[in-house]
């Protein structure tokens, strides 16, 4: 594949560079995907998770101001961008934005960069070339993800080790999604704001049925 494709590896946080790769290769589509995803990781590192979650949103919105071509990009958050306030049902796109933890606070602090950048931008004719919306998803779980603290290569990981499965909220509740789910749900809205200049630029959440909805120690069960 290295024969067919572009391969950059950069710092999120070098805007200039940044700049300087979207404009030379004028691309398409751009899915934005490059975060500090951990809430654990966001209290040993605050400064990083800000620094990455916040000026990374930034740095790409603004380097797309810069390109000629007609462009779509998907802006990927999280699904925890939202005011958490412990309610049994999903979130809605027009929820209100919160965090009581600084990974929380960094993504919803992106998704008001990202509205802010939109209506500052790309929602006149300035850069009427560029579609942009934003897509929020959370408990996915499917193959290549080993970090820590992610439920279901923690099982794995005690398994393989002999050791006891360290289950910390097992009553707890989320609506799983495989990867592959909100990464079609990503496409389709791609594929729509490319057919749609400006109808499907805003936030979008991406979720399973709320009858998928199971509590972690199933997630257990299913794997002993």
């Amino acid at each position: 594949i290295a024969e067919k494709i572009s391969h950059h590896e950069i710092d999120i946080g070098d805007l200039e560079l940044l700049k300087k790769i979207i404009k030379d290769e004028s691309p398409d589509f751009i899915f934005h995907l490059a975060a500090q995803s951990l809430v654990s990781q966001s209290y040993k590192n605050p400064f990083e998770t800000i620094s990455t979650n916040i000026l990374g949103v930034s740095n790409i919105l603004e380097s797309i101001k810069y390109i000629d071509n007609d462009c779509v990009a998907v802006i990927i958050t999280s699904d925890k961008c939202f005011n958490n306030v412990e309610w049994s049902w999903g979130y809605r796109e027009n929820d209100q934005l919160g965090g009581k933890d600084i990974y929380s606070g960094s993504k919803a602090a992106a998704e008001i960069i990202f509205n802010s950048y939109y209506h500052s931008f790309f929602a006149d004719n300035e850069h009427n070339n560029i579609r942009i919306a934003s897509a929020r998803a959370g408990n996915v779980i499917g193959g290549g993800d080993w970090a820590e603290d992610r439920l279901i290569p923690d099982i794995l990981r005690a398994f393989e080790a002999s050791k006891p499965v360290v289950i910390r909220n097992p009553h707890a509740t989320r609506p799983w999604q495989h990867v592959l789910e909100p990464l079609s749900g990503y496409l389709s809205l791609a594929e729509q704001l490319f057919k749609n200049p400006g109808k499907f630029s805003e936030g979008w959440n991406f979720g399973p049925h709320d009858h998928d909805v199971r509590p972690v120690d199933w997630i257990l069960d299913q794997m002993t």
